[in-house]
Order: C-alpha cells, then sequence, then structure tokens
C-alpha cells in the first residue's frame, strides 16, 4: 500500500535504528517467515516489530479465529495504524525486552510461535543478547522462532554475531530460501526449541 510505504519511509528517517526498513515486507516473505504457526489448537503467537502488519495480516489467515495474537510494536504511530487495521489482534505499544511482562499480564504462560520482524543486524551486540534473552525466557520449550535478514546484510558483523547467537540459544536453525520477490530480498531463519 503506498501510504504503508510512506509511513515506513517517514518512521525510518526519523528512527533508523528500530525501524531498519525502508518499506514494508511483501506477501512472499510473510508466507515463509509465518510457516511455523500450527494448523490446529490455540497457540499463543507473539509478533515482534509488526511495522505496518504484512505478517499480521497472514498470521490472522493462518490462526482463522483461534489461540491469541499478541503483536508488540515499539513505534506509536505503527502499534496505532496496526491496532485501527487489526481489532482482533492485541496490540500493545512497548519494547519487546518486556515480552515476558506483557504475556503475564494477559495471563498468558508462554509463546507458542514467536514472528520477529526486528531488524537484529542493526542493534548492538548487548541490545541482541537482551532481546533474545526476553524471547527465549518467554518460549515454551517446543516453541518456534522466526526472523529474517536482508541478503545485503550477511557480510555485516552483526549480523553473523545474531546468527551464531541463534545457533547458541536454540538447538535448531534453519536457514530457508532466499525471498526474491521482496525489497530488497531475504531470506528466513526459522529455529526451534529454546535451550534452558
Amino acid at each position: 500500500m503506498p501510504n504503508d510505504t510512506a509511513l515506513f519511509l517517514g518512521q525510518f528517517l526519523r528512527t533508523p535504528a528500530t525501524i531498519g526498513a525502508v518499506a514494508p515486507s511483501s506477501r512472499r516473505l510473510a508466507s515463509a517467515v509465518c510457516a511455523p504457526i500450527p494448523e490446529r489448537g490455540e497457540p499463543t503467537v507473539v509478533e515482534l516489530g509488526p511495522g505496518t502488519g504484512p505478517f499480521t495480516a497472514e498470521i490472522q489467515q493462518r490462526l482463522g479465529g483461534r489461540g491469541h495474537h499478541l503483536a508488540v510494536e515499539v513505534n506509536e504511530p505503527m502499534a496505532r495504524l496496526l491496532a485501527a487495521r487489526f481489532p482482533a489482534v492485541d496490540v500493545v505499544h512497548a519494547d519487546a525486552a518486556r515480552l515476558g511482562e506483557l504475556l503475564g499480564e494477559r495471563g498468558l504462560p508462554h509463546a507458542d510461535v514467536v514472528v520477529s520482524g526486528l531488524p537484529w543486524a542493526a542493534f548492538p551486540q548487548r541490545l541482541q543478547h537482551s532481546l533474545l534473552d526476553a524471547v527465549t525466557s518467554a518460549m515454551s520449550p517446543g516453541a518456534a522462532f522466526t526472523t529474517f535478514s536482508y541478503i545485503h546484510a550477511i557480510p555485516l558483523s552483526s549480523a553473523r554475531r545474531f546468527r551464531a547467537l541463534l545457533a547458541e540459544r536454540f538447538e535448531e536453525v534453519v536457514p530457508g530460501r532466499t525471498v526474491w520477490r521482496n525489497a530488497p530480498p531475504a531470506f528466513v531463519f526459522h529455529a526451534r526449541r529454546p535451550r534452558p
């Protein structure tokens, strides 16, 4: 949507370290990132950094009214837009580092799936560690975590550090295929079973 792109670009120019992209993700990338959402049951799905909602729409479609969808967005204008656009989603304007607290406030014991749109490669080491600590602490033992990286970020030391951190924090980390129909092209990381 043109308005979404304008909002995204404007917020990126204001706070590039927290937005991390100049345009919303494509439907192809959303489909790849949201693949671990179970087809049955009442899962708790947490979405970090939903932005204008391309992953949110995919998650809602896959859930079909089941479970609990908590979307955590640190950018207030985007959180307001998301809440208006997706009234069935529990949108909260907060820092992802508060994930355990946010789940507890809602009486949710853990997350079954965590879908992340956070710009991990843009974060310094300490922030990568604290956010991933919050994520893994909030996950059930068999939970899935998915995130993505732009292909141009592969050689960055912060991106390499994040990939190593994933391998340290999860028993299984599988990189997906490159999604070429995204601007810029990206690939997905699927991680399962957080280490205690």
